[in-house]
Protein backbone atom coordinates (compact mmCIF):
# COMPACT_ATOMS: atom_id res chain seq x y z
CA UNK A 1 0.00 0.00 0.00
CA UNK A 2 1.34 3.77 -0.78
CA UNK A 3 -0.53 6.89 0.41
CA UNK A 4 -0.85 10.04 -0.92
CA UNK A 5 -1.64 13.59 0.60
CA UNK A 6 -5.40 13.12 0.39
CA UNK A 7 -5.12 10.07 2.78
CA UNK A 8 -4.97 12.82 5.53
CA UNK A 9 -7.79 14.67 4.93
CA UNK A 10 -10.25 14.05 7.32
CA UNK A 11 -8.23 11.50 9.46
CA UNK A 12 -7.14 11.40 12.67
CA UNK A 13 -3.82 11.16 13.61
CA UNK A 14 -1.96 10.65 17.34
CA UNK A 15 1.12 11.98 17.28
CA UNK A 16 3.79 11.28 20.57
CA UNK A 17 6.12 13.67 21.81
CA UNK A 18 4.19 16.24 19.74
CA UNK A 19 5.35 19.41 21.92
CA UNK A 20 8.89 19.86 20.17
CA UNK A 21 11.29 18.90 17.51
CA UNK A 22 10.09 15.71 15.25
CA UNK A 23 6.72 15.68 16.41
CA UNK A 24 5.61 19.20 16.51
CA UNK A 25 7.16 19.33 12.90
CA UNK A 26 4.47 16.01 11.89
CA UNK A 27 1.94 17.52 13.62
CA UNK A 28 1.84 20.64 11.75
CA UNK A 29 2.37 19.06 8.28
CA UNK A 30 -0.27 16.57 9.25
CA UNK A 31 -2.05 19.54 9.80
CA UNK A 32 -1.65 21.33 6.47
CA UNK A 33 -2.33 17.95 4.73
CA UNK A 34 -6.01 18.03 6.23
CA UNK A 35 -5.83 15.58 9.45
CA UNK A 36 -7.48 15.77 12.48
CA UNK A 37 -4.96 15.69 15.38
CA UNK A 38 -4.05 14.18 19.01
CA UNK A 39 -1.47 15.59 20.82
CA UNK A 40 0.37 13.49 23.16
CA UNK A 41 3.48 14.81 25.52
CA UNK A 42 4.53 15.49 29.01
CA UNK A 43 4.58 19.88 28.59
CA UNK A 44 0.71 20.01 28.59
CA UNK A 45 1.47 24.12 28.49
CA UNK A 46 3.52 23.24 24.86
CA UNK A 47 0.72 21.10 23.32
CA UNK A 48 -2.15 23.42 24.29
CA UNK A 49 0.16 26.57 22.46
CA UNK A 50 0.75 24.18 19.50
CA UNK A 51 -3.12 22.75 19.50
CA UNK A 52 -4.08 26.88 19.10
CA UNK A 53 -1.73 27.26 16.32
CA UNK A 54 -2.97 24.85 14.55
CA UNK A 55 -6.69 24.59 15.55
CA UNK A 56 -6.74 27.78 13.81
CA UNK A 57 -5.97 26.74 10.89
CA UNK A 58 -9.17 24.45 10.64
CA UNK A 59 -9.02 20.84 11.63
CA UNK A 60 -9.43 19.64 15.12
CA UNK A 61 -6.49 19.13 17.99
CA UNK A 62 -7.37 17.10 20.81
CA UNK A 63 -4.09 17.63 23.60
CA UNK A 64 -4.34 14.92 26.04
CA UNK A 65 -1.09 15.58 28.59
CA UNK A 66 0.39 12.04 29.75
CA UNK A 67 3.69 10.74 30.34
CA UNK A 68 4.03 7.37 28.56
CA UNK A 69 7.00 5.94 30.93
CA UNK A 70 4.32 5.28 33.25
CA UNK A 71 2.81 1.55 32.86
CA UNK A 72 0.14 1.03 30.57
CA UNK A 73 -0.31 4.70 30.18
CA UNK A 74 -0.32 3.99 25.88
CA UNK A 75 -3.21 1.62 26.60
CA UNK A 76 -4.79 3.75 28.89
CA UNK A 77 -4.64 6.53 26.34
CA UNK A 78 -6.11 4.59 24.03
CA UNK A 79 -8.92 3.35 25.63
CA UNK A 80 -9.95 7.14 27.09
CA UNK A 81 -9.93 8.12 23.16
CA UNK A 82 -11.99 5.42 22.58
CA UNK A 83 -14.37 6.11 24.96
CA UNK A 84 -14.94 10.08 23.52
CA UNK A 85 -15.57 7.68 20.21
CA UNK A 86 -12.36 9.22 18.61
CA UNK A 87 -10.70 6.58 16.40
CA UNK A 88 -7.24 6.73 15.45
CA UNK A 89 -6.39 6.31 11.42
CA UNK A 90 -2.37 7.80 11.36
CA UNK A 91 0.20 6.45 14.79
CA UNK A 92 3.19 8.46 14.89
CA UNK A 93 5.17 6.85 17.58
CA UNK A 94 7.59 9.79 17.89
CA UNK A 95 7.87 9.95 21.99
CA UNK A 96 11.21 8.30 22.80
CA UNK A 97 14.65 9.32 25.28
CA UNK A 98 17.93 8.73 25.59
CA UNK A 99 20.41 8.20 28.36
CA UNK A 100 23.23 10.69 28.93
CA UNK A 101 26.41 9.34 27.15
CA UNK A 102 28.21 6.83 29.25
CA UNK A 103 29.28 3.25 29.73
CA UNK A 104 26.35 1.26 30.77
CA UNK A 105 27.78 0.17 34.28
CA UNK A 106 27.16 3.74 35.57
CA UNK A 107 23.50 4.08 33.67
CA UNK A 108 21.21 5.55 36.49
CA UNK A 109 18.78 2.51 37.09
CA UNK A 110 15.56 4.48 37.65
CA UNK A 111 16.32 6.61 34.41
CA UNK A 112 17.28 2.95 31.95
CA UNK A 113 14.03 1.76 33.01
CA UNK A 114 12.19 4.69 31.71
CA UNK A 115 14.15 4.74 28.53
CA UNK A 116 12.77 1.26 28.36
CA UNK A 117 9.52 1.75 29.03
CA UNK A 118 9.06 4.29 26.94
CA UNK A 119 11.27 3.54 23.85
CA UNK A 120 9.85 -0.30 23.46
CA UNK A 121 6.68 -0.42 26.24
CA UNK A 122 4.77 2.09 25.16
CA UNK A 123 5.62 2.21 21.46
CA UNK A 124 4.51 -1.46 21.45
CA UNK A 125 1.46 -0.84 23.60
CA UNK A 126 0.38 2.06 21.35
CA UNK A 127 1.02 0.06 17.89
CA UNK A 128 -0.90 -3.11 19.48
CA UNK A 129 -3.80 -0.96 20.64
CA UNK A 130 -4.65 0.56 17.26
CA UNK A 131 -4.28 -1.72 14.85
CA UNK A 132 -6.49 -4.01 15.15
CA UNK A 133 -9.16 -0.95 14.46
CA UNK A 134 -7.36 0.13 11.14
CA UNK A 135 -7.70 -3.63 10.08
CA UNK A 136 -11.21 -3.81 10.48
CA UNK A 137 -11.43 -0.53 8.63
CA UNK A 138 -9.09 -1.83 5.82
CA UNK A 139 -7.06 1.39 6.55
CA UNK A 140 -4.22 3.14 8.97
CA UNK A 141 -0.96 4.22 8.95
CA UNK A 142 1.59 3.86 12.09
CA UNK A 143 4.96 5.52 11.70
CA UNK A 144 7.13 4.43 14.31
CA UNK A 145 10.30 6.98 14.75
CA UNK A 146 13.50 4.61 15.39
CA UNK A 147 17.09 5.79 14.70
CA UNK A 148 19.54 5.46 12.46
CA UNK A 149 21.07 3.57 15.72
CA UNK A 150 19.17 0.24 15.62
CA UNK A 151 21.52 -0.52 12.45
CA UNK A 152 24.62 -0.85 15.30
CA UNK A 153 25.26 -1.78 18.91
CA UNK A 154 26.30 1.88 19.77
CA UNK A 155 28.96 1.84 22.97
CA UNK A 156 28.22 4.16 25.67
CA UNK A 157 24.60 4.35 24.33
CA UNK A 158 24.00 0.55 24.63
CA UNK A 159 20.56 0.58 25.55
CA UNK A 160 19.41 3.60 23.72
CA UNK A 161 20.67 2.11 20.37
CA UNK A 162 19.15 -1.15 21.45
CA UNK A 163 15.91 0.02 21.68
CA UNK A 164 15.90 1.89 18.49
CA UNK A 165 16.77 -1.49 16.79
CA UNK A 166 13.92 -3.49 18.42
CA UNK A 167 11.84 -1.15 17.15
CA UNK A 168 12.73 -1.39 13.78
CA UNK A 169 12.83 -4.85 13.99
CA UNK A 170 9.42 -4.79 14.94
CA UNK A 171 8.11 -2.04 12.72
CA UNK A 172 9.47 -4.55 9.53
CA UNK A 173 7.57 -7.99 10.60
CA UNK A 174 4.36 -5.57 11.12
CA UNK A 175 5.15 -4.59 7.74
CA UNK A 176 5.28 -7.75 6.68
CA UNK A 177 2.09 -8.44 8.39
CA UNK A 178 0.28 -6.20 6.80
CA UNK A 179 0.95 -5.75 3.36
CA UNK A 180 -2.38 -7.09 2.07
CA UNK A 181 -5.17 -5.36 4.77
CA UNK A 182 -4.60 -1.71 3.37
CA UNK A 183 -2.37 -0.06 6.67
CA UNK A 184 0.49 0.90 5.86
CA UNK A 185 3.44 0.66 8.72
CA UNK A 186 7.29 2.43 8.36
CA UNK A 187 9.97 3.04 10.33
CA UNK A 188 11.67 6.05 9.89
CA UNK A 189 15.29 5.98 11.21
CA UNK A 190 16.81 9.79 11.27
CA UNK A 191 21.12 10.66 11.60
CA UNK A 192 21.49 13.54 13.66
CA UNK A 193 18.63 15.76 14.34
CA UNK A 194 18.30 19.16 15.70
CA UNK A 195 16.28 18.81 18.36
CA UNK A 196 16.04 19.05 22.40
CA UNK A 197 17.06 15.21 22.40
CA UNK A 198 20.64 15.88 23.08
CA UNK A 199 19.72 18.27 26.19
CA UNK A 200 19.53 15.23 27.36
CA UNK A 201 22.01 12.89 26.11
CA UNK A 202 24.87 15.35 25.76
CA UNK A 203 27.42 15.34 22.60
CA UNK A 204 27.04 12.53 20.39
CA UNK A 205 28.75 10.30 17.45
CA UNK A 206 28.07 10.86 13.87
CA UNK A 207 29.63 9.65 11.15
CA UNK A 208 26.49 10.36 8.92
CA UNK A 209 24.44 13.82 7.80
CA UNK A 210 23.23 16.26 10.61
CA UNK A 211 19.53 17.48 9.77
CA UNK A 212 16.51 19.81 10.56
CA UNK A 213 12.91 18.07 11.53
CA UNK A 214 11.80 19.47 9.01
CA UNK A 215 13.80 17.53 6.25
CA UNK A 216 13.39 13.98 8.53
CA UNK A 217 9.50 14.35 8.54
CA UNK A 218 9.07 15.40 4.80
CA UNK A 219 11.29 12.13 3.86
CA UNK A 220 9.45 10.08 5.83
CA UNK A 221 6.32 11.10 4.09
CA UNK A 222 7.95 10.85 0.72
CA UNK A 223 8.93 7.19 1.37
CA UNK A 224 5.07 6.28 2.67
CA UNK A 225 4.01 6.74 -1.25
CA UNK A 226 6.62 3.39 -1.43
CA UNK A 227 6.43 -0.06 -0.54
CA UNK A 228 9.28 -0.20 1.61
CA UNK A 229 9.31 -0.80 5.86
CA UNK A 230 12.09 1.37 6.40
CA UNK A 231 13.81 4.74 5.77
CA UNK A 232 16.82 6.16 6.72
CA UNK A 233 16.63 10.07 6.18
CA UNK A 234 19.75 11.60 4.49
CA UNK A 235 21.46 9.96 1.92
CA UNK A 236 24.85 9.86 4.09
CA UNK A 237 22.94 8.80 7.19
CA UNK A 238 21.88 5.75 4.83
CA UNK A 239 24.93 5.21 3.52
CA UNK A 240 26.13 4.73 7.03
CA UNK A 241 23.13 2.80 8.13
CA UNK A 242 24.16 -0.11 5.66
CA UNK A 243 27.62 -0.68 6.19
CA UNK A 244 27.09 -2.57 9.74
CA UNK A 245 24.86 -5.03 7.13
CA UNK A 246 28.39 -5.24 5.21
CA UNK A 247 30.98 -6.19 8.26
CA UNK A 248 31.09 -9.02 11.13
CA UNK A 249 29.03 -7.91 14.13
CA UNK A 250 31.92 -8.32 16.24
CA UNK A 251 34.21 -5.83 14.47
CA UNK A 252 31.33 -3.16 13.78
CA UNK A 253 31.33 -3.14 17.82
CA UNK A 254 34.85 -2.32 18.36
CA UNK A 255 34.85 0.46 14.93
CA UNK A 256 31.41 1.76 17.23
CA UNK A 257 33.36 1.81 20.64
CA UNK A 258 36.49 3.12 19.42
CA UNK A 259 34.38 5.96 17.73
CA UNK A 260 32.15 6.51 20.50
CA UNK A 261 34.84 7.66 23.03
CA UNK A 262 35.16 10.78 22.19
CA UNK A 263 31.83 12.09 20.61
CA UNK A 264 31.25 15.28 18.96
CA UNK A 265 28.98 18.29 20.02
CA UNK A 266 25.34 18.23 19.52
CA UNK A 267 23.81 20.16 16.67
CA UNK A 268 22.12 23.11 17.52
CA UNK A 269 18.57 23.95 16.81
CA UNK A 270 16.96 26.50 14.01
Amino acid sequence: MTTSSRDFVGRTALITGASAGIGAVFARELARRGADLVLVARRADRLTALAAELGATGVTVHVRPADLTQPDAGRDLIRALESDAIDIDVLVNNAGVGLPHAPFAEADPRRLRQMLDLNIGATTDLAHAVLPGMLDRGRGIIINVSSAAAFQPVAYLAAYSATKAYLLTLTEALWAETRATGVRVVAVCPGMTATEFFDHTGPQVTAGQVQTPEQVVAETLHALRRDTPTVVTGRRNALVAQLPRLLPRGLVARITERASRTPVAAPERT
